[in-house]
């Protein structure tokens, strides 16, 4: 069997999908609160017909999983900015449910209800829309979230956390609906919110340039590597035959 050009086309699957990673990666280096796409690979192992101790090895398509890296944090004054200092998660209800975001430029509408950028609406720690006063003015939020207007307690910005490597899909690049239920944080010293700034995205774009010329080069070497076994197959296919 030509087990070699399989594992050469396992390895070109695998590396297109990385590079797919790295492009999303690089298309959003400017978006707030956007996580970066990183791709784990496992080695999977295949005994070959003629010999069943024989092992050939194998590359998977890979799993997705985010970087847990903080983005760099940008002061702008706007007290409806806010970012998180930890690994938890602003949520926003969207027609496709709830949606995990660390996006947290908010606006407040004609009602007074706290929307994200997009318009959704943003969701305390018990899943229900943010109601504010329009005429209370600008709020103060402490690192608790607990959003105060003159003074007076109106509402508390929600937190959740979830397990994002069991699986996940993005919504409008910098949201994300977890396979994993998120939990609420109800108590936690590892998380807080820093009012009047913003978080930005935590692609490294040299990084990312980096590996996209390192992948681009091992899709040719091995490109190159499976041309020359097929070439070489078709010599012994012709030497054989004409020693019939």
């Amino acid at each position: 069997m030509q087990s070699g050009l399989y594992v050469g086309i396992s390895s070109q699957i695998a590396l297109e999908r990385r590079l797919n990673t790295i492009a999303d990666n690089i298309a959003n280096m400017n978006t707030v609160g956007f996580r970066s796409t990183e791709v784990k690979f496992d080695e999977v192992l295949s005994k070959t017909q003629n010999d069943i101790n024989a092992k050939v090895a194998f590359v998977t398509q890979g799993n997705d999983y985010l970087s847990t890296r903080t983005g760099q944090l940008q002061q702008t004054g706007n007290p409806l900015d806010f970012a998180i200092k930890g690994d938890a998660w602003f949520a926003i209800e969207t027609p496709a449910g709830q949606v995990l975001t660390r996006d947290g430029r908010f606006t407040m509408d004609e009602t007074g209800q706290l929307r994200s950028i997009r318009g959704f609406p943003v969701l305390d720690a018990g899943g229900a829309q943010i109601q504010l006063n329009r005429e209370g003015g600008p709020p103060t939020v402490g690192a608790d979230g607990i959003l105060r207007q003159d003074g007076n307690q109106v509402a508390t910005l929600g937190l959740f956390t979830a397990d994002i490597s069991k699986g996940f899909n993005r919504y409008e690049n910098e949201g994300v609906i977890p396979v994993d239920n998120p939990q609420p944080v109800v108590e936690s010293f590892e998380n807080a919110i820093a009012q009047g700034y913003i978080e930005q995205s935590n692609v490294n774009g040299i990084g990312e340039m980096t590996q996209l010329i390192q992948v681009n080069r091992a899709f040719e070497s091995i490109s190159a590597l499976m041309k020359d076994s097929e070439s070489s197959l078709d010599d012994a296919i012709k030497t054989l035959g004409g020693s019939n």
